[in-house]
């Protein structure tokens, strides 16, 4: 079979993690069995449907790297093509006119729900004698009022469904416009697609769109319904959770590995692996393998990935999402040390790429206040001799990488008798302004020579104006 998939978002909002979960899992499908991703955009809800939402979830799809083969299709572009379709099911007597009002609807609808019984249209326009005047029509499908629809699920096995739980449903309003119902068939029937993996919230839809199918004369795709995803508490995943736009993960310091890497372990698992690359994910991936219960997010989790790809990646190719996070903070990155220096450094001592950069400002813009606490601990008048040893042995030194800076700093703690710590935190305080930053020749390393220079002599005439005042 020529495996063809498809990732068919309504854009009203962001690219949520359920969307981003499901539009993985049909590239996947697509790329370990050679087959076609295609990428459709369900604009048929001209109230709701934003430019701003298509580039939300275009810009998602991009940062991601789930590129598609065919596409973006938009639905807003086949409704001469859906028109000819309803045209199609009316001329054959497998669709028709329907002219209740909608107080008659609900009525309807209430007086079953009174006797208990599941709201559905009760077909009274199926076979009218005379056509009402002055009403625009719905068009409804004609669904079969006896035998099942049976199909077999991927992730949640064979599903039967007796089609009189079915009601006829509207396939086009009156004002023309198709229902979503009616056009995820065709359009899926006329690309060609052979898997249809969604989350298990359209289940109930999958019958109707069955039968609609069988009345086109098509055989109907393959169907995979994938579990929803949950909340750390239970509830499904919200906006209340916290991040649940795609972009937003980008925005709080999540490499887009991680989150790949995350999402496929949503419901599917190789073994007790926990890290996939996705060439890895590519060959392992069978989406028979998902698990049908729902999964819950657990954001440490998450962040214990992001940690584990900003230390195992190419440094310079976390480099290249870290320099979007200074450019968000308003860091000049121009003058000061190579990105992939800062995470080598860095990425043992942050869980985000947002903290990284908040973290570094300091080795392109210096400091700008001393930690009161850091100064009145360390910068005392004790420490001007390490400190003015520190600037005598830097000022002739050469090679300005960690090691050899190392030696530096240990040949002064010798030389004065001292521990390292009476060299190091003084030092520190004098290069960052406050009392924590990475390992002190690191910290050097990083800060580069001339700041770290001019560093050491404000710290000096720190210590000096406090010995004045004493």
């Amino acid at each position: 079979m020529n495996i063809r998939t498809r990732f068919a978002p309504s854009p009203t909002g962001f690219l949520h993690v359920g969307g981003a979960r499901t539009a993985l899992f049909c590239w996947l499908q697509a790329r370990a069995n050679q087959g076609t991703f295609v990428l459709r955009i369900e604009d048929t809800d001209l109230e709701r449907s934003t430019p701003e939402s298509v580039q939300a979830i275009l810009d998602g799809m991009q940062w991601l790297g789930l590129d598609y083969d065919e596409g973006p299709f938009y639905q807003t572009d086949s409704f001469g093509r859906y028109a000819e379709v309803v045209r199609q099911l009316l001329d054959e007597e497998k669709a028709y006119h329907c002219y209740c009002s909608k107080e008659r609807l609900e009525k309807l609808r209430e007086a079953q729900m009174k006797e208990g019984i599941k709201p559905r249209y009760d077909g009274k326009c199926r076979r009218l004698e005379s056509v009402p005047e002055g009403v625009d029509p719905v068009v409804r499908f004609r669904n079969p009022q006896s035998g099942n629809v049976v199909f077999d699920d991927l992730v949640r096995g064979r599903i039967s469904i007796s089609n009189d739980e079915l009601d006829d449903l509207v396939i086009a309003r009156p004002d023309g416009s198709p229902t979503y119902n009616f056009t995820v068939v065709v359009d899926d029937m006329d690309m060609r697609i052979s898997h249809v993996i969604r989350g298990d919230d359209h289940i109930n839809n999958t019958p109707r769109q069955i039968n609609i199918y069988h009345a086109l004369g098509a055989e109907p795709p393959v169907f995979a319904h994938v579990p929803m995803i949950l909340g750390d508490d239970g509830a499904r995943l919200s906006k209340r959770h916290g991040a649940v736009g795609v972009m937003q993960y980008r925005d709080d310091g999540y490499l887009p590995q991680a989150l790949l890497n995350y999402l496929v372990r949503l419901g599917w698992s190789h073994g007790d692996q926990e890290v996939f690359s996705v060439e890895e994910m590519i060959t392992l991936f069978d989406i028979r393998d998902v698990n049908r219960k729902a999964s819950a997010f657990n954001t440490d989790k998450l962040d214990w990935l992001n940690q584990h790809y900003m230390k195992e990646l190419p440094a310079v190719e976390v480099a290249g999402h870290l320099a979007w996070h200074f450019a968000d903070q308003g860091i000049d990155t121009e003058n000061g040390p190579p990105l992939e220096d800062v995470v080598t450094v860095q990425a043992e001592r942050v869980k985000t790429l947002k903290e990284m950069a908040a973290q570094s400002r300091v080795f392109f813009e210096g400091y700008g206040e001393l930690d009161p606490q850091a100064a009145k601990k360390h910068l005392r008048p004790v420490a001007e001799e390490p400190l003015r040893a520190m600037l005598e042995n830097l000022q002739s030194q050469r090679d300005w990488t960690p090691s050899p800076l190392h030696e530096v700093i240990d040949r002064v703690a010798a030389d004065l008798e001292v521990g390292m710590g009476k060299v190091a935190q003084p030092l520190r305080v004098a290069l960052t302004g406050s009392g924590v930053s990475p390992s002190i020749d690191k910290t050097l390393w990083l800060m580069g020579k001339q700041r770290s220079l001019e560093g050491i002599c404000k710290a000096l005439e720190f210590i000096e104006a406090r010995i004045a005042a004493l």
